[in-house]
């Protein structure tokens, strides 16, 4: 009698300790994510521009306006062009870390760089940039 109360009393702390163990186990890999962060895209450029230059920053900007009108309205996400010739503008480019020609998408704490898709996009298949564009902002708000 004394071994079944003992077994009885050894097999619910065990399982008692498995569901504690499991719950907070469960918490911790469901991290909490703030998806109403603000989503940032930036285009770093220089003064001097190739026509490829020119048409990253024309067909990302018009991706995200034609992609997220109510959002850009709201200022949820915005598209800023950013001259990195200008003295103004040495602080967002560190902040960003941007030494050169990028384009990327910046919200909270994460930093997305799509400068190689922009460039390789931007003049011959727009429609894949904006789809790029779409896919990575997609996944942040």
């Amino acid at each position: 009698m004394k071994k079944l109360i003992s077994l009885s009393v050894l097999a619910l702390v065990v399982v008692s300790l498995f569901t504690v163990s499991s719950v907070a186990a469960n918490k911790k890999t469901q991290p909490v994510v703030s998806k109403s962060a603000k989503v940032e895209v930036y285009y770093f450029h220089f003064t001097r521009r190739c026509v490829t230059c020119q048409a990253v920053e024309t067909e990302s900007q018009a991706a995200v306006a034609a992609l997220y009108p109510v959002q850009a309205k709201k200022g949820l996400i915005t598209f800023k062009a950013v001259n990195l010739d200008e003295k103004t503008s040495e602080a967002l480019a560190k902040k960003c870390n941007a030494e050169g020609q990028a384009l990327l998408v910046i919200s909270g704490g994460k930093r997305i760089d799509l400068t190689e898709q922009g460039f390789m996009y931007a003049k011959s298949s727009p429609d894949k940039l904006k789809a790029e564009l779409k896919k990575v902002i997609d996944a942040l708000i």
